[in-house]
């Protein structure tokens, strides 16, 4: 259907606001996952993909207002607009497309690409039907890629599109798509992977120090590049628009009735306030313009303050001004701790761009531990979030890359990384040239 101007500009204004308080969201590496094996979808002699969990509008032209809704494509007005679904096959073989798909009045002739190849349809009818499109062969197991784009129309719109139906031999076994309509838009942000690193027995870590670079043209709006992790929160960097990016700092509060995280001190032209949505604690950010293909470090201290209390320190190396930076200290009450859960992870928070991809490298990772010395780590576990354990998402992966640990997410690429995959990479032995005692 055509909606509403009124209930766009609600809608606009309700995704504008979430989106804001996404830009802090805050998660944390799932502790242990219950099920290894992924839950596929069943064998059937056909499937409906929704467009509302698998759809973006992928080219949204000036002037245009299509948009994917609850009920699938709506909005469909402009010709120049393409709106884009992807599902995963695991068999080659013949593909047979149709739509379900209805119009306002009248005739709407509209193209369907399929994996590059066009067929253009002529749709009628005000209820919804289901309108065949055409078959492709699938050479390769992986993502395919279906496009809509309208050619010319009588109606006011081009038509409402709700599902992509799918058949044939290539459907046969292990069809995977967004099929979980509650978290519909957790799919449409696609998968959160981690890096767990290992610290050696024996040790109190009390620094965590690491390297990390995002590859030019990784950087996506929406995508929140952590690097050190810990048990009680995170530090890393995000581009949050296409003006702005941020260093994040976030610690998480106690339990419910332990009283709150609180500002110690923080660091010159640093922002700090408490985060609710997903949990509730401090944050902490500083508006920098980081840059694709430079190397940041990244150093992170936690430690008992001696009153039953411990306090969470970050800091970010910066060459553009060949400087470590202080971003802030912060005191988590009824909680005596040193640095556990060392992690990274790689997250998109916007759920209009998760079919774009998106990797970063991680290299160089140390502790420094209670006892006064530098401790490498050289072990990494790969692990994901639900959306990729429920088999809602397959475009995950994590490993070694050049001698760095890596991850990667988004962009329905056609391999994964099993969960629970433990790398080791290649000790630097360079351990941080960093003084702990002259830090800012």
């Amino acid at each position: 259907m055509k909606i509403s101007t009124l209930l766009s500009s609600c809608t606009i204004l309700l995704c504008t606001l979430f989106f804001s308080c996404s830009k802090g969201k805050e998660s944390t590496i799932p502790v242990e996952r219950l099920d290894n094996g992924l839950s596929v979808l069943p064998p059937a002699s056909s499937y409906s993909v929704p467009l509302a969990g698998n759809g973006y509008v992928t080219t949204l032209a000036s002037g245009g207002s299509e948009v994917i809704t609850g009920n699938g494509l709506g909005n469909w007005t402009n010709a120049a607009s393409i709106t884009s679904a992807w599902f995963r096959l695991s068999l080659t073989g013949t593909l047979n497309i149709s739509i379900r798909a209805k119009v306002p009045s009248g005739t709407s002739s509209i193209r369907v690409t399929v994996n590059g190849t066009p067929f253009t349809k002529s749709i009628t009818g005000n209820a919804y039907a289901t309108h065949s499109i055409g078959s492709v062969t699938v050479g390769a197991a992986g993502y395919v890629r279906v496009d809509l784009q309208g050619i010319s129309k009588t109606g006011s719109y081009f038509g409402d599109v709700s599902d992509i139906i799918i058949s044939g031999a290539a459907t046969a076994n292990n069809v995977t798509y967004a099929s979980d309509a509650a978290n519909y838009y957790w799919s449409r942000r696609g998968p959160s992977v981690h890096m767990g690193y290992t610290i050696p027995a024996g040790n109190t870590a009390e620094w965590f120090y690491n390297e990390m670079t995002i590859p030019s043209g990784e950087d996506k709006i929406g995508s929140y590049f952590m690097s050190n992790g810990f048990s009680q929160g995170y530090f890393g960097i995000q581009v949050n628009s296409a003006t702005e990016r941020r260093v994040l700092f976030s610690v998480w509060d106690p339990p419910a009735g332990q009283g709150q995280t609180t500002l110690v001190t923080k660091g010159p032209n640093v922002v700090d306030n408490a985060f609710g949505g997903e949990g509730t604690g401090g944050q902490s950010y500083l508006i920098f313009n980081w840059q694709a293909g430079t190397t940041y470090k990244f150093l992170t201290r936690i430690r008992p303050d001696g009153t039953g209390a411990s306090l969470f320190s970050s800091w970010i190396y910066t060459p553009e001004t060949s400087s470590w930076r202080f971003i802030a200290t912060w005191k988590r009450p009824n909680l005596v701790t040193y640095y556990t859960g060392a992690h990274s992870f790689l997250e998109n928070f916007a759920d209009t761009r998760g079919y774009l991809g998106r990797k970063v490298r991680y290299n160089n990772q140390w502790i420094y531990n209670t006892s006064g010395s530098w401790v490498e780590l050289t072990q990494g576990r790969f692990t994901t979030d639900a959306t990729g354990t429920n088999d809602q998402r397959r475009d995950y992966a994590g490993g070694l890359d050049a001698g760095s640990f890596y991850l990667q997410n988004g962009g329905f690429f056609a391999t994964n990384t099993a969960y629970g995959t433990t790398f080791t990479r290649t000790a630097t032995g360079t351990a941080p040239t960093v003084n702990l005692t002259t830090l800012p």
